[in-house]
C-alpha cells in the first residue's frame, strides 16, 4: 500500500470509529433513559402487604416518616421487634423516641439500635446478622419508596434465606406522580437510579455474599 493510499483510508477510518463511538453513546443514552423511566414508574404508590405479620421490622434511618411508621407498626404488634439500622453513633435510645415522639416506657423493651452501617449495603449487612443471632426468618422493610428498590437488593442478596415485605414510606414533596419537571425530585429520583444502577454492576461482579457472612 503506497502512503497516498494510506492517507486516503485514514479520514475515512476515523469517520468510522466516530460515528460507531457515537453510536454507542446514543445507544447507551437510550438504555439509561429508558432505565430510568421503568425505574421511577416502579417506586411504589402503596403498600402492597400491610397486614402480614413478621419476625421483626426494620427501619432503616435517613428520612423521614421511616421511625414513627416502624414504631407505629411495633405498637400494633405487627413484629417481636424494632432493629433501627444506621443510627448515627452518640444517640441513644432515649433522644431517638424523644425525636419520634414515643414514650420510651412503650417500646423501648423491643427496640435495637444498629450503629455499624453508613450506607445501604451496610444496612444490609447490619441487618442480616442481628436477624441471624435472634434466629428470625421474616422482616417488614420499613424505607422511604424511591429507596425500597435498591433496599430490596442488597436486603435479599445478605440473607436469601429471609423473607423480606416492603413497607414504603412516602416522603411529602412535590412531584409523587409527575417527577420530572420539579428539580429536587427529579434529582433524587435520578441519584437513586444511579446508586441502583451501581448496586446492580457491583451484584453482579462479585456476586451474592456467601451465606451466613451478613456482608
Amino acid at each position: 500500500m503506497t502512503e497516498a493510499g494510506s492517507r486516503r483510508r485514514d479520514p475515512r477510518r476515523r469517520r468510522r470509529w466516530i460515528a460507531g463511538v457515537t453510536g454507542a453513546l446514543l445507544a447507551a443514552g437510550a438504555a439509561w433513559t429508558g432505565g430510568l423511566v421503568w425505574f421511577a414508574g416502579e417506586i411504589p404508590r402503596r403498600v402492597e402487604d400491610p397486614m402480614r405479620p413478621t419476625d421483626a421490622i426494620v427501619v432503616l434511618t435517613g428520612g423521614s416518616g421511616r421511625l414513627t411508621t416502624g414504631l407505629e407498626l411495633l405498637a400494633e404488634k405487627r413484629a417481636k421487634k424494632l432493629f433501627v439500622s444506621g443510627v448515627w453513633h452518640g444517640v441513644d435510645m432515649t433522644e431517638l423516641l424523644r425525636i419520634s415522639r414515643q414514650a420510651p416506657e412503650e417500646v423501648a423493651c423491643c427496640v435495637v439500635l444498629g450503629y455499624s452501617a453508613d450506607d445501604t449495603a451496610g444496612n444490609a449487612g447490619e441487618t442480616a446478622s442481628w436477624m441471624r443471632a435472634e434466629g428470625y426468618r421474616s422482616l417488614r422493610l420499613v424505607t422511604a419508596n424511591y429507596h425500597m428498590r435498591r433496599s430490596l437488593l442488597e436486603f435479599q442478596d445478605a440473607m436469601p434465606e429471609v423473607t423480606v415485605i416492603p413497607h414504603p414510606v412516602f416522603p411529602a414533596q412535590p412531584g409523587q406522580g409527575e417527577w420530572w419537571p420539579w428539580p429536587g425530585p427529579a434529582r433524587l429520583i435520578i441519584s437513586e437510579y444511579n446508586k441502583y444502577l451501581a448496586a446492580v454492576a457491583r451484584h453482579g461482579v462479585i456476586g451474592p455474599s456467601p451465606a451466613g457472612t451478613g456482608k
